[in-house]
């Protein structure tokens, strides 16, 4: 019996529970060999409260959880008890593809596993900025000035912004979280 990831649907926000409900129940319930990973893909996300820099995470696929596990014998019959064990865990509405579910690709579950390494390292800025939009910079020597996205390099969380200081025409370099949209 091989195992094959599966996609749990989750009441909205309960994925967190539902995965530490499974991990917590896996022994007691006596299906560990059925169940070996459950996943809540997640990055990392800096924002500005009250003018102080707070990492949040943000999951990358709300309402769902992946779950690595035996759900088919050598035959493709399901197996009862990690379909129930699954079914009875509370905040799961259920797996995707219904009474009959699917496994997931391989390949989309490495890339998803790879993008969680790869948000290991940034934090992404909550918001999202678009070149020539206008933002005001909220933090640093240049607080409450504003002006046009010049330039914008999300791999180092930086933009360019133009302001103008003394009747001239300035670019600054400042860190997403230092400006807010206007």
């Amino acid at each position: 019996m091989n195992s094959q990831w599966f996609v749990l649907h989750t009441l909205s926000g309960q994925e967190d529970k539902v995965c530490e409900s499974i991990q917590k129940r896996i022994k007691s319930e006596e299906v560990t060999e059925y169940i070996n990973e459950v996943l809540v893909p997640k990055e990392r996300v800096v924002e500005v409260r009250s003018g102080k820099k707070k990492t949040t995470e943000r999951k990358l696929y709300p309402g769902y959880v992946f779950i690595d596990m035996v759900l088919y014998d050598d035959s493709r019959r399901l197996i009862e008890k990690p379909w129930y064990f699954i079914r009875n865990t509370q905040g799961i509405i259920g797996f995707i593809g219904g009474d009959r579910p699917t496994a997931t690709p391989s390949d989309e579950i490495a890339s998803i596993k790879a993008q969680i390494v790869g948000a290991e390292d940034i934090d992404k800025p909550k918001v999202q900025f678009e070149m020539g939009e206008t933002v005001k910079i909220s933090d640093g020597p240049f607080q409450s000035y504003s002006g046009p996205i010049e330039e914008l390099d999300p791999s180092k969380g930086k933009l360019k912004v133009t302001i103008n200081i003394f009747g001239r025409n300035t670019p600054v370099e400042l860190e997403y979280w230092q400006v807010e949209k206007t």
